[in-house]
Formats: C-alpha cells, sequence, structure tokens
C-alpha cells in the first residue's frame, strides 16, 4: 500500500492499494482520518477496529496501531468476561423432568391434504369474476351448444386440413 500524508497534524492519509488488485484495474484509494476514527472502506468504524489501510497509515508515521483498537478487542476484556464460573452440569440422566399437566391434542383441521391437486391461496376479488357465458363453444366453427367433436361442419373443416397438405 502505499500512503501519502496529507495532514500529519490531523491526521488525514491517502492510502492506495497497490498489490492484490487484476491487471487492468486502477488501483483504489482511500482516505484514512484516525483523529476521527474513519476509513473509507468503512471497516474501521463499523468494527471499532483497524482495517489494512489504518495499520499502513499508522506505519507510516510509526504510531502504534493498538490504541486504535477498541477496548472490547482487548485481552483483558475478553478474559473479563470468561472470569465467572460456569456450574457444573449433572449427567444427562439425573435431571429431574416435571410431569406432563396437559396432552397436546393436534387441530386436524389445519393438516393439509396430501392427496390431490393443492388447492389455490390467491384472495380473489370482482377481477377474478367472470361473466356467464352461454355455453361450451366449438373450437373449429364457435358456435355454442356443441364442441369439436360433435361439430357438423367437421368434415369441411378436415377437408380443408388435408387439401392445404397439412394432416
Amino acid at each position: 500500500m502505499n500512503v501519502e500524508i496529507y495532514s500529519r497534524r490531523l491526521e488525514m492519509f491517502r492510502v492506495t492499494e497497490t498489490i492484490g488488485r487484476r491487471p487492468g484495474l486502477p488501483p483504489r484509494s482511500y482516505r484514512v482520518d484516525l483523529r476521527n476514527r474513519q476509513c473509507d472502506c468503512r471497516r474501521f468504524q463499523t468494527l471499532h477496529y483497524p482495517c489494512a489501510h489504518v495499520v499502513a497509515a499508522c506505519a507510516k508515521v510509526n504510531l502504534n496501531v493498538e490504541q486504535f483498537v477498541e477496548d472490547v478487542y482487548t485481552l483483558n476484556r475478553t478474559l473479563r468476561v470468561w472470569e465467572n464460573e460456569f456450574p457444573v452440569l449433572p449427567d444427562l440422566s439425573t435431571w429431574e423432568v416435571p410431569p406432563i399437566t396437559f396432552e397436546l391434542v393436534p387441530d386436524r383441521g389445519l393438516r393439509r391434504n396430501p392427496r390431490g391437486r393443492p388447492q389455490s391461496t390467491r384472495i380473489r376479488n370482482e377481477m377474478d369474476i367472470r361473466e356467464k357465458s352461454d355455453g361450451t363453444r366449438c373450437g373449429l366453427c364457435r358456435l355454442a351448444g356443441h364442441n369439436r367433436s360433435k361439430c357438423p361442419q367437421r368434415n369441411y373443416h378436415v377437408g380443408q386440413l388435408s387439401r392445404s397438405g397439412r394432416n
């Protein structure tokens, strides 16, 4: 990483990553503000732990990077968390289990039917209501009262299909 000092008094730096980038991509640069504990990569302010750009800036001006590590990450704080004693758990077979005072009864109405086509859970409204149709219409002649297999003009349509070269 290449570190440029913008202001030693305000502890502002420009850190440019030079290695680890793919060929053809321009190097990325990050603004590091040690006084306000901020870096453009946002790891420093999010984790409260120095990112690689902060470490590089501290190395440039011989600052101890440990001063930027939040107290929760220190060994003393970690040891203080674990200094409490935990009771030893007895063997599982010796645990006292309270007797069941009530019986759980499943609601059969809430079970789904595993057979058949799944029922739609869609909520229907007035858009889904269709107007009454005048019965089944024929797929060939579009007249009501019969279907394709009973169409009186079936032979006429079949003849047209065979003359056009399609079977």
